[in-house]
């Protein structure tokens, strides 16, 4: 009986050694390398840290062309011989240049707008916050994620090399309105810069299209056993009608930058029509006359997403400020459902607001008029989500 006994009693040391052998190896084998850790991650947490970094990176750059130019604005009569140490050039004797003031004008909002406020922004609390506030255990696509974080990433690196450029970065003001974009000739701003912009655009978006398909879908689909919609956190709210805002405006600016794109390199006319260059007609390659599109067309484009952006950069701030206020008071949310309610209202109305921003291009007045109802009308469900 001993011998037998001892010899279970090796057999039973053979099986832990062999299983602590197997778990050692399972363990080598899910070991992640940095570049799958850090670079290349589908970890929601190390994505948003990405985003946090890259905006932050952004918002140096931004604030430093602010300061630029903002030097020149404010002592227009003196000059800044620093100005000449960083920009070579473009900024002679210590004073900016014309044409480059308004390239680090137009480079400062987009940079602020597009790169900091909404992708640095929502990309960063969203695919931090989203998983941990519903249960999951991720989002619903973690490789979705990491292209949105890469096309964002490439986004940026496309609108960095403009600024290094002989003609020198887009200068078209960051709404980019043709004629002035829609002509390389208009001025060196308009060159090569400014289809570097509207690539550099059209990247952004589809980052930006990626990001919302995910948040929508991991609130929708992966949220813990029990959490219905309306047990969801505000900040849950919060992103998830962000994430909708932007799935339904983004394409209709990408739509407008392919458009003019097309514009300016094989000859269309969506945006053109009656141009004269120094004196002379556009002609075009049949060499007639340049007519038929318009440039209005693409400010409509272009503020039926700018006016919602205001509201994909407003919410998701709105939504932690209500889980951070209730959680340091101690005290529930009061009236959750209402202010539910206005951030859907919010949505809805953010889409039907975009005109006026066009008050001066000739827009009937009658129509004028129903965007300065819905205008006013957003302002109720803005209070009560402010209060």
């Amino acid at each position: 009986m001993a011998h037998i006994e001892s010899h279970n009693e090796e057999l039973l040391v053979d099986v832990i050694h062999q299983h602590e052998h197997d778990d050692h190896e399972h363990h080598e084998h899910h070991k992640e390398s940095f570049i799958s850790k850090y670079i290349f991650s589908q970890d929601h947490k190390m994505i948003s840290r990405q985003f946090l970094i890259t905006g932050i990176i952004w918002a140096v750059i931004g604030l430093a062309f602010s300061v630029m130019f903002r030097l020149q604005l404010g002592w227009p009569d003196q000059s800044f011989p620093i100005l000449e140490t960083f920009l070579g050039g473009w900024a002679k004797g210590g004073k900016l240049d014309p044409e480059f003031y308004y390239a680090l004008v137009t480079m400062h909002g987009t940079i602020m707008v597009f790169f900091v406020l909404t992708a640095g922004l929502s990309g960063t609390f969203s695919n931090l916050l989203i998983p941990l506030q519903v249960g999951a255990r991720d989002m619903a696509s973690p490789f979705l994620n990491m292209l949105s974080y890469w096309f964002f990433f490439l986004s940026g690196c496309v609108m960095m090399y403009s600024l290094f450029l002989q003609t020198g970065p887009a200068s078209g003001g960051w709404t980019v309105y043709p004629p002035l974009s829609a002509l390389p000739e208009a001025s060196s701003g308009s060159g090569l810069g400014m289809t570097l912009w509207l690539v550099s655009i059209a990247m952004f978006v589809v980052s930006a299209l990626l990001g919302g398909l995910n948040y929508i879908a991991t609130v929708l689909n992966m949220r813990t056993k029990g959490m219905t919609m309306m047990r969801m956190p505000l900040t849950m709210w919060a992103f998830f009608f962000t994430a909708i805002i932007g799935v339904l405006s983004f394409p209709v600016l990408l739509s407008g930058a392919i458009l003019l794109i097309f514009d300016r390199s094989f000859g269309t006319t969506f945006f053109l029509s009656d141009i004269y260059v120094a004196g002379h007609p556009l002609l075009n390659s049949a060499g007639e006359v340049v007519q038929g599109g318009s440039p209005i067309l693409f400010q409509h484009l272009f503020w039926f997403l700018g006016h919602p952006e205001v509201y994909i950069i407003i919410l998701p701030a709105m939504g932690m400020v209500s889980e951070v206020l209730a959680s340091n008071s101690r005290k529930p949310i009061f009236g959750y459902s209402a202010m539910v309610l206005s951030m859907l209202t919010i949505l809805v109305l953010s889409f039907l607001v975009w005109a006026h921003h066009m008050f001066m291009s000739g827009l009937n007045p009658f129509i004028g008029s129903i965007f300065v109802l819905f205008t006013l009308l957003i302002a109720v469900p803005s209070a009560i989500k402010g209060i």
